[in-house]
């Protein structure tokens, strides 16, 4: 079936980056060490914000078949927040955003004093915000190539490691080509061939925010990707490669009314604190560390709040991992504001998304993200129950035959019931 073509405007959307390198970064040094070479191969794709109902909703008859003989979950929950960048380095790391660092699209770092944004390509490239060990750089340890292709963190040297294969993000390439570069790294000779490939497509997410999830164009979205996978595994059976593929989403999305979006109170003093505001939540970062100072405006934001609730990072609540306790590198604010759903801090007066995710997945289902996986190692025919993203991890390093001895929040449960 050829790829649904009526989509190409989603690749001319714009980039985060105002330069835009479409080479691709080779590593020509390393190998797959001799015992490497007979191990499985994964194909990780992302498909961001293709919520967990989207495959039924949208009829995504090539994704559902193809999930039908391996093993499909009810649906994944992202950590919080349920937003990309955290989400996407959760599912590689097997750690919450908290503990690998990446606790929003944008924060602050008061010991380096500065700031990361998913729009900073100096930033994004920078190891300095990347905790916890990416499922590539493990491979790359030990001797088995990888390959990235947008996945987040993987243009990083993180731990002094890239993987073999990787581009700098853009959306210039188009869809046929990126499956046509997947095809070459699986007809390389055996000890440049990559086992594992991570893949990010941003497409249902892009017409999900501006239309909403309801909206004719994201049904037409999931559809582009139903056939991009497809393509994609019938050029890799065209290899001879048995290639094992893993399907999964970031996160979400859900659909809020205009009439639902609340200011951000003005009183709190931009000289005293940096504010980072991704609307379904707010971090605020004091820059004088007076506990006289943060107590006052806690208290006043508390009387304040009516559609969203404030916290002290020492009390916002544990099951979100993203209080005090967790906040390994210290990146989340001093104070966190988290909107009532379906509130969002956006003004009534600013026109905003349709579509938006971030909220709290184990309220809001619709923050839900999808998990497919088929292949020679895993099972056939199998529907497991919701799970939290950071069990992907286990799943890949068993497949891949890789040992991991680093603190991680995922376990092997995952892994257990669905690997052969």
């Amino acid at each position: 079936m050829k790829i649904i073509t009526a989509l190409a405007f989603c690749l001319a959307a714009t980039t985060a980056f105002a330069q835009v390198d479409t080479s691709q970064q080779i590593n020509p040094n390393t190998k797959n060490a001799k015992q490497q070479q007979d191990k499985p191969y994964v194909i990780l794709i992302s498909a961001d914000g293709f919520r967990y109902d989207y495959a039924e909703k949208y009829q995504a008859t090539h994704l559902l078949a193809l999930s039908k003989g391996g093993v499909a979950a009810t649906s994944m929950l992202p950590s919080y927040p349920s937003i990309t960048f955290p989400n996407h380095y959760s599912i590689v790391t097997g750690l919450y955003p908290a503990h690998h660092g990446l606790v929003a699209n944008a924060f602050y770092d008061p010991k380096l004093n500065k700031s990361y944004s998913y729009k900073n390509a100096t930033a994004v490239k920078d190891a300095a915000w990347y905790g916890g060990t990416p499922i590539w750089t493990l491979a790359e340890q030990q001797k088995m190539l990888s390959a990235g292709f947008y996945w987040v963190g993987s243009e990083t040297a993180e731990q002094g490691i890239f993987p073999t294969y990787y581009y700098h993000y853009n959306e210039k390439i188009n869809i046929h080509d990126r499956i046509a570069i997947v095809k070459n790294w699986l007809s390389l000779p055996a000890d440049r061939r990559p086992h594992l490939i991570a893949m990010y497509f941003p497409e249902v997410d892009h017409v999900g925010h501006k239309k909403g999830p309801d909206a004719p164009e994201t049904g037409q979205a999931v559809r582009f990707i139903d056939s991009a996978v497809y393509e994609l595994t019938k050029a890799v059976q065209s290899t001879g490669i048995k290639a094992n593929f893993v399907f999964v989403s970031d996160h979400g999305m859900t659909g809020i009314p205009l009439e639902k979006g609340i200011d951000l109170p003005t009183f709190i003093d931009t000289a005293n604190y940096r504010i980072f505001n991704e609307g379904v939540f707010v971090n605020l970062y004091a820059k004088n560390k007076s506990d006289a100072d943060l107590n006052a405006l806690y208290k006043k934001l508390s009387t304040d709040a009516k559609d969203y609730s404030v916290y002290l990072k020492n009390n916002v609540p544990g099951s979100l991992h993203y209080g005090a306790a967790d906040d390994w590198h210290g990146h989340i604010g001093d104070l966190v504001l988290i909107p009532k759903y379906p509130h969002v801090f956006y003004p009534k007066s600013r026109k905003f998304d349709f579509g938006i995710h971030g909220f709290n997945p184990d309220e809001v289902k619709d923050m839900h993200a999808i998990f497919m996986a088929w292949g020679p190692n895993f099972r056939n025919g199998l529907i497991i129950a919701p799970f939290r993203n950071v069990n992907v991890y286990p799943v890949l390093t068993q497949i891949l035959g890789l040992k991991s001895t680093d603190k991680i929040d995922g376990t092997d449960d995952v892994a257990k019931n669905i690997v052969k």
